[in-house]
C-alpha cells in the first residue's frame, strides 16, 4: 500500500557534512541517524551533535512525526484526515490543521488549482480501475469548507475526500526540522519523503524513475522536494500524480524545487508537473522563499529556472 501511493522518487547520492559550513562543530562530531517509515514515506533523521543532545532531540523529532501521522495519514485507520473521509467533517481542528488547511488553499490559489486535496476520490477511481469522469466531478477544492471566525471545523463536500500526499511530508518535515532547532541541533537533514537541512552543506543527488540520476543539489538550511509522475503507474493512462481538472498529460518527466520551505517545495513540484517554465516562474515567484527549479524532460534534458528567495 505505501508504494502504491507515494508521490515522491528521491534518491540521496551522498548526505556529506562539509567542514568550513560557517558553523563551529567540528568535523569529527558524532553522527546519529534514525530510520523508520511515516506518512508512506520511508524516513530519515541524521544529527550531527553530542550524544546527551541528539538523543533527547531525536525523541521529540519522533514525538512530531507521530502528531503529524495522527492527523494526516490515509495509512492510519483511526487518523483525524481517515475520520474526515469518512464523515465529511471534523469539527474540532488544533494548530497543526489550520496551519495545514491555509497551506492548502495557498498553494491552489498560487498554482492556478493545480495543487488540489480533493484529487483523492479521482486517485481511488485510478487504481481501482474504476470511472475518473465521475470521480473528477467530486474535486474541487472551493467546495471544501474552511474553519473561519464562526466555524471551528471543516466540512468537506457531497462525495469528496482528501488526500494531503503531495504537501504532508513536507510540512512534517518542516515541523521535525524547527523542533530540532529548538532543541539546539544545528547539522541536521530531516528526510520524510522530501528533506529539510539545518546546517551544511549537504550534498543530495536527485533522481528520476526512468532516467536515473539527473542532479546533484548542495543543501544549507534548505529543502528540497522531487516529483516524478512516472514513479508510479496508476493504470495504461494515468501517472499517479494527476491533473485535478482533465486528462492532461505532465509536461516534465521530474521536477526538483529547492526552497527555504519542505512543505512550498513538496506541494510546488506536485503541481509544477502539469506548468510550462513561464507559469512556473510567476508561481515560485508569488509563493517566495523559492531558491531554483530543476526541470528534466522526457528526452533527458535538464534546465535550471532560478528564482529569487
Amino acid at each position: 500500500m505505501r508504494s502504491f501511493t507515494r508521490r515522491r522518487f528521491l534518491s540521496i547520492a551522498a548526505c556529506v557534512a562539509v567542514a568550513g559550513s560557517g558553523r563551529h562543530e567540528p568535523a569529527t562530531a558524532a553522527r546519529v541517524t534514525w530510520r523508520g517509515t511515516a506518512l508512506g514515506a520511508d524516513v530519515s533523521i541524521t544529527l550531527d551533535g553530542p550524544e546527551d543532545l541528539t538523543r533527547p532531540a531525536l525523541a521529540r523529532a519522533r514525538l512530531e512525526i507521530d502528531a503529524y501521522e495522527a492527523r494526516f495519514s490515509l495509512f492510519r485507520a483511526n487518523s483525524e484526515l481517515v475520520r474526515l473521509n469518512a464523515h465529511g467533517h471534523l469539527p474540532d481542528l488544533d494548530a497543526r490543521w489550520h496551519d495545514m488547511l491555509a497551506l492548502c488553499d495557498r498553494l491552489h490559489r498560487e498554482t492556478n488549482g493545480l495543487f488540489d486535496p480533493t484529487i483523492q476520490p479521482l486517485w481511488l477511481a485510478y487504481a481501482a480501475g474504476g470511472v475518473p469522469d465521475e470521480a473528477r466531478a467530486s474535486v474541487g477544492w472551493d467546495r471544501v469548507t474552511l474553519p473561519d471566525a464562526a466555524r471551528r471545523g471543516v466540512r468537506l463536500g457531497a462525495g469528496q475526500a482528501l488526500s494531503f500526499n503531495g504537501i504532508a511530508q513536507g510540512a512534517a518535515t518542516d515541523a521535525v526540522r524547527k523542533v530540532l532547532q529548538a532543541a539546539g541541533m544545528t547539522r541536521v537533514m530531516v528526510d520524510i519523503g522530501e528533506v529539510a537541512t539545518l546546517g551544511g552543506p549537504w550534498h543530495l543527488g536527485a533522481s528520476d524513475p526512468d532516467q536515473g540520476h539527473f542532479s546533484t543539489v548542495q543543501l544549507d538550511d534548505m529543502a528540497m522536494a522531487v516529483s516524478s509522475p512516472a514513479a508510479l503507474r496508476l493504470d495504461n493512462t494515468a501517472h499517479h500524480i494527476l491533473h485535478p481538472h482533465g486528462p492532461a498529460h505532465p509536461r516534465w518527466s521530474s521536477v526538483a524545487v529547492i526552497a527555504r520551505s519542505a512543505a512550498i517545495a513538496d506541494g510546488l513540484s506536485t503541481a509544477a508537473c502539469f506548468m510550462d517554465k513561464a507559469a512556473l516562474r510567476s508561481c515560485a515567484m508569488r509563493l517566495g522563499g523559492i531558491d531554483r527549479v530543476l526541470l528534466l524532460d522526457r528526452h533527458g534534458a535538464c534546465e535550471t529556472i532560478l528564482v529569487q528567495v
